[in-house]
C-alpha cells in the first residue's frame, strides 16, 4: 500500500481546519468587487465570442499566414468557450443568478461543447468533486484507455476528442427523458451545424470535406494539453477507497495538483483548471480570477498547517506519465493508507 505521511496539525481537527480556511477565503471574496468575482472571466468569454467573426473571415484569405491565424483564433476561442465557459457555467461561477447559470450552462456545454449539461454536472460536479480520487467514483477513470499504448494515448488519442464527444453525448441521451433528450440534441445540433454553416458561407469553403476538416482542426487545436492536464492533476497522486476516504481538506490537499501558469492555457482553460486546481477543488464555486486571487491565501494556509500543496511543471508530469504509463493508466492504483490522519 502507498502510505501518506502524517501532516502535523496541532490541536485542530479537519473540520476546524477547513472552517478556518473558508473564513480566510471568504474575507477575500467579500472584499472583492463584482468585476473580480465574475467580470474578468465574463469579459474573456465575451472577447472570445467577438473574436469569432475575424477568425472566420481570416479563413477566406489566400495568404497562408492569415489562414493559419484564422485557425489559431478559432481554435483558442473554441477551447475558451468549451473548456473555460463550460467549466465555470457547470459550477455556477459565472453569475450569482441561478436562472442565468442554467442558461449559460446550456449554451456553453450543449451548444459550444456538444455534451449534455446534466451529464456534465453529474460526472464533474457531483462525482469528481464530491469524491476526488476515490476509486470507482471520482478518480478520473473516464480519461483512462488502458488498451492504448502510451504513445498513441499521449500523442494521437487527443485528436479524436472532437469526434468522440458528440458520439458519447448521443449515447448518454439514450438514457435521458424524452424532453431533455430532444432539447439537448437540438442545442448540440445547432452548435455543430452553425460552425459548419459559417465555414461554408462566411469562410468560403467550397466542399463539405474541407469544411469538416477545418472544424476538426480548430476543435483539436488544444486537445493535447486538454487531455494531458486532465490526467496530470489527479492520476498518480494518492487514491482512496470509499470506506476509508479522508476528510475534505485532506482529500483535496493530497489528491490535487497545480501546474504553473501558462498564458495560452490560462486564457483558454482558466486558472481553476491549470494553476489554481487545488484552490478550485477546495472552493469550486469561485471563478477563475477569484481562484487566482485566493491562491496565496490557500497555499500559505496549507503550508502553515503542514498539509500537502502539490505543484509540478507540465514537462515534469509529461515525462512522469511516459515513464510510468502502465502504473498510472493501465494497472489499478494502490489505495493510500492515511497514517495518523483522523
Amino acid at each position: 500500500m502507498e502510505t501518506a505521511r502524517r501532516a502535523p496539525q496541532g490541536s485542530a481537527g479537519p473540520e476546524a481546519l477547513l472552517g478556518e480556511l473558508e473564513a480566510r477565503v471568504q474575507d477575500v471574496v467579500k472584499a472583492s468587487s463584482w468585476w473580480e468575482r465574475h467580470g474578468v472571466d465574463c469579459a474573456i468569454l465575451g472577447l472570445s465570442l467577438l473574436s469569432l467573426p475575424p477568425g472566420f473571415l481570416c479563413l477566406r484569405s489566400g495568404n497562408v499566414l492569415v489562414f493559419i491565424l484564422g485557425i489559431a483564433i478559432l481554435g483558442v476561442c473554441h477551447y475558451t468557450l468549451t473548456v473555460k465557459g463550460s467549466h465555470l457555467a457547470t459550477h455556477g461561477a459565472l453569475t450569482e443568478s441561478k436562472r442565468w447559470s442554467r442558461i449559460w450552462a446550456h449554451f456553453f456545454v450543449e451548444v459550444c461543447t456538444a455534451f449534455p449539461t446534466e451529464d456534465a454536472k453529474y460526472g464533474h460536479v457531483k462525482m469528481h468533486h464530491g469524491y476526488t480520487n476515490v476509486l470507482g467514483l471520482g478518480d478520473s477513470s473516464t480519461w483512462k484507455l488502458p488498451y492504448l499504448n502510451r504513445y498513441v494515448y499521449m500523442f494521437l488519442a487527443p485528436l479524436l476528442i472532437p469526434v468522440i464527444t458528440p458520439l458519447v453525448a448521443v449515447e448518454r441521451l439514450r438514457k435521458a427523458k424524452l424532453g431533455v433528450a430532444l432539447r439537448t440534441l437540438g442545442l448540440i445540433s445547432l452548435g455543430l451545424y452553425s460552425h459548419y454553416w459559417l465555414l461554408l458561407n462566411v469562410s468560403g469553403f467550397q466542399s463539405s470535406g474541407s469544411a469538416l476538416a477545418c472544424m476538426l482542426s480548430t476543435r483539436s487545436l488544444l486537445a493535447h494539453p486538454y487531455l494531458h492536464i486532465n490526467i496530470f492533476q489527479h492520476i498518480g497522486l494518492p487514491m482512496f477507497s470509499w470506506d476509508k476516504k479522508p476528510r475534505r481538506i485532506h482529500m483535496m490537499s493530497l489528491g490535487v495538483l497545480n501546474l504553473p501558469r501558462l498564458p495560452v492555457l490560462d486564457w483558454a482553460f482558466g486558472h481553476s483548471i491549470v494553476s489554481c486546481h487545488v484552490e478550485h477543488h477546495l472552493f469550486p464555486n469561485l471563478s477563475d480570477h477569484m481562484c487566482l486571487k485566493v491562491k496565496p491565501v490557500v497555499s500559505r494556509f496549507l503550508q502553515e498547517k503542514q498539509l500537502p500543496y502539490n505543484e509540478d511543471t507540465y514537462l515534469a508530469r509529461f515525462q512522469l506519465f511516459l515513464s510510468h504509463y502502465e502504473e498510472f493508466m493501465v494497472q489499478t492504483p494502490p489505495i493510500t493508507e492515511l497514517v495518523g490522519l483522523p
